[in-house]
């Protein structure tokens, strides 16, 4: 390890690189372009990812939504297309059989109503709902509280209203909890108000009340819209839809390969082909990022060669006043990795710099496109722990070439 402490060393290093400005500057700029490409790539999908997690963060996203269309084949003596409606038997059935793979379930009823206070109004979508749901899709509260049991216990005329419903029925600062709104010519006391945030909203501007306060006011009895179900960490979403659709159907005797019956939109299965998506980004990241690395190592291999030619002479005079092979070949490795890991460095450097600008420039506020674009340091140092290798074997081969020319032919060399 003497020779690294070498000053003679170090300055016949220098002296090559100082006498081949250009040639050293064009070979750290192709190796300092692939860590830099790899870098920015990198924090680009982590920015990506991050974002895409935050459209779903008030979600569990281990979800699948399902509900009732019409019939698309006769089945049992009923025609071609029946419509029919989830029930609280279907619920019932469904914990029963699924106790085991369903976390959350939360059946819900949805309408349209005008929303009335004072002399204000507006025309909004008013959904009979759970506590549960909060669950599955968490609201954001700015005041008060989501429904609770009570509330569903004893029909309670309640509701939770939005930011937007808010802004339209009520004075700027005005704290809502307590006062009065009427849906469809009912009076209902607001007991809280949720911010709209940017995540995937399947509801939008909706007043929630009660479901059993929903059944009562537009008699809807037994039926249910639609569904929410979570499952339990570990269970295979896409086929827990399978095996409940097929449970629906028999229900409600529809035929088994009837499409049409019963839509519903799986959020895990979904998200499984972002993440898909996002791997195979990151793959082809780290393939490019690594392609152009070698590229640029090769560059430096090349100009070491070049080097060596030009130094024939040189090395000839060292070789004959004593110099040993072995120590003519560590000072063109040791220039190899020099040169690898200044690059290096500045690629690093400069991507961590680039990524610092896009996120001023599309990571901050409320429509982010790449959120906290980063790469952890230690993909950062297992990226330049390759470029520091890749520089140490390239350099084999001019120092290798360095030392196979006899000291008597190398003197004399033109």
């Amino acid at each position: 390890m003497k020779f690294l402490f070498d000053s003679d060393t170090w300055q016949e290093i220098y002296g090559s690189i100082r006498k081949n400005k250009t040639r050293t500057i064009i070979t750290i700029i192709g190796v300092l372009w692939g860590i830099f490409i790899l870098v920015v790539l990198l924090g680009a999908a982590r920015g990506l990812e991050n974002n895409f997690k935050k459209m779903f963060g008030s979600f569990a996203t281990n979800s699948v939504f399902m509900w009732t269309q019409s019939t698309d084949m006769p089945f049992k003596g009923f025609q071609k297309g029946r419509r029919f409606n989830l029930t609280f038997h279907d619920i019932e059935v469904l914990k029963s059989e699924y106790s085991e793979e369903i976390k959350l379930l939360a059946p819900r009823n949805q309408t349209a109503g005008n929303v009335v206070r004072n002399f204000k109004s507006g025309s909004f979508q008013v959904s009979g709902d759970y506590p549960v749901l909060d669950q599955v899709q968490k609201k954001n509260l700015v005041y008060g509280r989501f429904i609770n049991q009570n509330d569903i216990n004893n029909l309670s005329k309640v509701c939770v209203i939005s930011e937007e419903m808010y802004k339209q029925l009520f004075e700027k600062d005005e704290n809502p909890i307590g006062k009065y709104v009427k849906i469809a010519n009912i009076s209902y006391q607001v007991v809280g108000m949720y911010k709209q945030s940017n995540n995937i909203n399947f509801d939008g501007d909706t007043a929630y009340i009660p479901f059993t306060t929903f059944q009562k006011v537009y008699n809807t009895s037994n039926k249910i819209d639609w569904m929410m179900i979570t499952a339990n960490e570990g269970v295979d979403i896409v086929q827990m839809e399978k095996d409940i659709l097929l449970t629906l159907k028999n229900l409600h005797k529809v035929h088994p390969d009837d499409t049409r019956a019963f839509g519903s939109v799986n959020l895990g299965n979904e998200i499984a082909k972002f993440m898909g998506f996002l791997t195979g980004m990151q793959f082809l990241t780290w393939f490019v990022g690594i392609a152009t690395l070698i590229a640029g190592v090769f560059a430096i291999g090349n100009i070491l060669l070049i080097t060596v030619k030009e130094r024939t002479k040189e090395i000839g005079i060292r070789r004959a006043l004593g110099a040993t092979p072995m120590s003519v070949k560590r000072q063109i490795i040791l220039e190899s990795v020099f040169l690898t890991t200044i690059a290096g460095m500045l690629g690093i450097v400069f991507g961590g710099l680039v990524l610092y600008l896009i996120d001023m420039a599309f990571g901050q506020g409320d429509e982010a496109v790449l959120l906290n674009p980063t790469v952890n340091i230690p993909i950062i140092m297992l990226a330049f722990l390759i470029l520091v290798i890749l520089g140490t074997l390239i350099g084999l081969i001019p120092a290798y070439m360095a030392t196979v020319v006899k000291p008597i032919e190398a003197l004399r060399e033109e």
